[in-house]
């Protein structure tokens, strides 16, 4: 067996950067032994941005924003605004519901 070849039936992936084998774990911040570039830079963004929406508080309603510096009137409209979104998705909510008592 040559020195450099890894272990029977371990692991080896391609580096994207460098185009050397290497070792591969299967873990998303695994490193190039000869670049130390990450091995799926691309995994590891998917990562973060899905840890990103899942951190992200809120519900999953999007409502217009009402901001305390608004003018009164400018206020009284994003209410009102607001209310119709709420009505609008009272009446899907309902919708849902009553096809899915009918359909059993």
């Amino acid at each position: 067996m040559h020195p450099d070849s890894p272990a029977p039936l371990a692991s080896t992936k391609k580096c994207p950067h460098c185009g050397q084998w290497t070792s591969w774990q299967q873990h998303p911040d695994d490193r190039c032994e000869h670049c130390q570039q990450t091995l799926e830079p691309h995994r590891v963004a998917n990562d973060q941005a899905r840890q990103a929406l899942n951190d992200k508080s809120g519900p999953n309603l999007v409502l217009i924003d009402i901001n305390p510096d608004d003018p009164l009137p400018l206020k009284l409209a994003k209410y009102v605004i607001r209310g119709g979104q709420l009505f609008f998705a009272a009446i899907v909510a309902f919708v849902v519901w009553v096809v899915t008592v009918l359909a059993g």
